[in-house]
Order: structure tokens, then C-alpha cells, then sequence
């Protein structure tokens, strides 16, 4: 590989991370650790790559020792395994001090894998972006014994995407400050925390973009799946499923019904690569046997944004999917939920551990809603007086419930989002 191309590319690519404004994300980072930056499409792998490049910059390290190659760069076609080394001595030629590399999309180049390692083994310091079509989290943690961590990017949060509209909860003060958050919300509800969404006129198209690349290059294209429609189907039934507890054989049937004859060993399969693609995530019952999690799940969307595609107007699915997704993005797989057919309690969402519960309640005005709601948190309660920590999500009231040896808290959906 030409070494003046290669210089060129990366003194390009300083420039464009230069100019660069950048949200800061609530991610940390050990500074001594290589990263694979994996998750969603258009959540901001790379723009948080370039976060640590700027933040490095600003400790003092010099330009010249970043080195910053984006794969998709057209003058990089027709790189191959053995033109890894080429960057290396190109760095040795731009300066001789320690090099920080940062490989975005580097899943392009055939044998990447093996690179990575050595770079890894040689102690350089290394982070690394790729496409979800070709970097699973699984499988890049095999293919890298484990010398570098994983971590998951997620669209904004709440909190992320009020710091990228320059707004700020806790300094609200004036009605139109107050405003301004309201509209956000609003926005954040319906259209999700995708960071490119905020500049587009239509967010929903916007949107409808990403779920088909996601679908049609991370799922099927990928997978080689043969029915496209059913894939589509699928997604569709599953996004009218949020809040309830579902089979496989549930889902089986109500394809069939409507001309979709899957096999349900297929709609396992066909579920597994859109949890493998990060457009949606399952809870499991805490309480079930193991064949029962493995049969029995909540699905939720990764995003509100997409869940949003499939609705024609249900405030209480987008509702518990925000909440699912805040508490995803924070407890990852201690996330659960409890059903249990023997005490009858059912809880929407557990955290094994902190021993959290959480009911998601759109409106608590009917009083049958809010007693049935306050009274699994009861039983719950009562099988270990004190124990857990108990609250009420709701859109728009707040307070608190004192029980004899406990207290549930009510919350707001915007504060909880602020808080979590």
C-alpha cells in the first residue's frame, strides 16, 4: 500500500475529527484498555472514537500520533491482510513517538481479526468500530480472545440527547426553558435518541432509513434469510406484542393466521438475528425454569424510533419500550422480568442483584389500573418485607406510597429518564 496515500488518509481524517462537533456521551473508558465499539446502526460508534481522540489531543498528545484509518475510504480499495503492516511503517515514518490507532469499519479487510491481535500483543493501544452485519458481540469476543472489552453503544439517552440541543433539566427555571424540555420529550418519545436524527427535517424517514439498512443488510442479507416478507411480518407482529410475555409458538400461530407459514424453529432463528443486530432485545422471567426463558420472552425495540414505524397511535407501547430501554442501556443483562402462575405476581421489570422493581403504568387516574398495579408491588413485597426497592413509572404523576415495612415510589417517565 502506498505509504503517501496512507499519510494522506489519516492527515484527512485529522481534519474532519478537528471540525468535529462533538456531544460527549455518558460512556467511561478505561485509558489503558482496547476497545470493539459494537451496537446499533447510526448510534455513534465512530463519533465517540473520535471523542477520544479529541479528549487525548487535549492531554497533551500530538496529532501526528493518532492514527485514524476509516476502512470505507475509497482509496483504500483493494487493501488487503497483508497491507496492515504498511500502516504501521507509516507511522514509524510520521512521527517515532507512541501511536494511538483507531480502526473504523475495519470488518472491510478480510483477516482483520489476526491483525488486531498482534497490534494487541505488541501492547498498542487500539480501538476499533464495525459494522453490526459483520461484528456480532459474540463472535468478535471469540475471535479476539478477549483482549479487547466490548462495549455496547446505544442510541442518546434522554440526559445525552437534552446536552445535544444545549438544554439542561436542572437548570429549567423559566417557562420557556420548561418548554423547550417538554418538546424534546416529545421528540425523544415518538422519534428516539438516533444523534443524526436531530438535524432532519423528517425524523421519520430519517428512521424508516435506518430500520431498512438494519433489516435488509444486518438481518437478512446477512443470514441469507428467504423470506423477506416474513422477516418484515414478523417485526411487525412482535412491535405489537410490547408489554406481554410471548412464545414462539405464539408467534407461530399468529403468522399462520394471516398466510405466514414459518416454522417456528425459523421465527427462533429469524428472532435471534434481530436481537443479534441490536433492533431488538428480550427479557426473561426470573422465575421461569430454564426451558421457560428460552421459550417465553418480552421483546422490546432498541429504540423508540423504530418501535414508532409500526404504530399507528399507542402512547402506552411506546411508553413501557422507553422505560425498557432506559433500564437496558443501564443493567444490561441483570434485566428481567417475574411471572410467576403460582403467586401471581407479575412484575414488568426486575434487576436481579439491586433487587429493583419497576411497574410501568401509562396513567394511574383509573383506580383499577392504579390498584392493580400497586398491588403486585404488595405481593412482591410481602415475600420479603423491605427487601426490594419498588416504583410506579407513569407520564405525568409522581409521589410516594408507603407501605408497612416499604415505600413505593411513583415517578414521572421524564424525571426517571433524568434520573436513571
Amino acid at each position: 500500500m502506498n505509504h503517501e496515500t496512507l499519510k494522506q488518509i489519516i492527515f484527512d481524517q485529522h481534519e474532519v475529527i478537528k471540525k468535529s462537533q462533538i456531544v460527549s456521551r455518558d460512556y467511561v473508558f478505561d485509558k489503558n484498555a482496547n476497545y470493539v465499539l459494537i451496537g446499533l446502526r447510526r448510534s455513534g460508534k465512530s463519533t465517540l472514537l473520535y471523542k477520544r481522540v479529541q479528549d487525548l489531543v487535549s492531554s497533551g498528545v500530538d496529532w501526528k500520533q493518532i492514527i485514524y484509518i476509516n476502512f470505507d475510504d475509497e482509496r483504500l480499495l483493494g487493501f488487503q491482510a497483508s497491507d496492515f503492516e504498511d500502516i504501521l511503517l507509516t507511522a514509524e515514518e510520521i512521527t517515532n513517538q507512541k501511536h494511538y490507532f483507531y480502526f473504523d469499519e475495519i470488518q472491510n479487510i478480510d483477516g482483520w481479526e489476526k491483525f488486531a491481535i498482534r497490534m494487541a500483543n505488541a501492547k498498542e493501544k487500539v480501538d476499533i468500530t464495525g459494522s453490526n452485519a459483520k461484528m456480532l458481540s459474540h463472535e468478535v469476543s471469540a475471535k479476539l480472545g478477549g483482549r479487547y472489552l466490548t462495549k455496547i453503544i446505544h442510541p442518546y439517552s434522554f440526559k445525552e440527547f437534552l446536552r445535544a440541543k444545549s438544554l439542561d433539566a436542572s437548570s429549567a427555571f423559566s417557562v420557556s426553558d420548561r418548554a423547550e424540555i417538554a418538546n424534546a420529550f416529545r421528540e425523544f418519545y415518538r422519534f428516539g435518541g438516533f444523534p443524526e436524527s436531530l438535524g432532519s427535517v423528517d425524523k421519520r424517514e430519517y428512521v424508516s432509513n435506518i430500520y431498512e439498512k438494519i433489516l435488509l443488510g444486518d438481518i437478512i442479507t446477512r443470514n441469507a434469510i428467504r423470506s423477506e416478507n416474513g422477516m418484515r411480518v414478523l417485526i411487525k407482529k412482535i412491535a405489537g406484542t410490547i408489554s406481554q410475555d410471548v412464545s414462539y409458538t405464539n408467534l407461530y400461530h399468529a403468522l399462520k393466521t394471516i398466510g405466514f407459514s414459518l416454522s417456528k424453529d425459523t421465527i427462533i432463528d429469524y428472532c435471534f438475528y434481530a436481537n443479534q443486530s441490536f433492533l431488538l432485545f428480550t427479557l426473561k422471567n426470573y422465575y421461569a425454569a430454564f426451558v421457560d426463558k428460552e421459550s417465553n420472552s418480552k421483546f422490546y425495540f432498541s429504540d423508540n424510533g423504530i418501535l414508532n414505524l409500526f404504530l399507528a397511535q399507542d402512547d402506552t407501547s411506546l411508553f413501557e419500550n422507553l422505560v425498557a430501554v432506559s433500564l437496558k442501556q443501564k443493567y444490561q443483562d441483570r434485566l428481567y422480568y417475574l411471572k410467576s402462575s403460582k403467586t401471581k405476581i407479575d412484575i414488568d421489570f426486575f434487576v436481579e442483584e439491586e433487587n429493583i422493581a419497576v411497574q410501568a403504568c401509562y396513567s394511574m387516574a383509573n383506580a383499577e389500573t392504579a390498584n392493580r398495579e400497586v398491588g403486585q408491588l404488595k405481593k412482591l413485597d410481602a415475600t420479603n418485607p423491605g427487601k426490594y426497592k419498588l416504583m410506579i413509572i407513569t407520564m405525568n404523576e409522581k409521589g410516594n406510597i408507603p407501605l408497612e415495612h416499604n415505600v413505593i415510589h411513583i415517578l414521572k417517565l421524564k424525571d426517571f429518564l433524568l434520573s436513571n
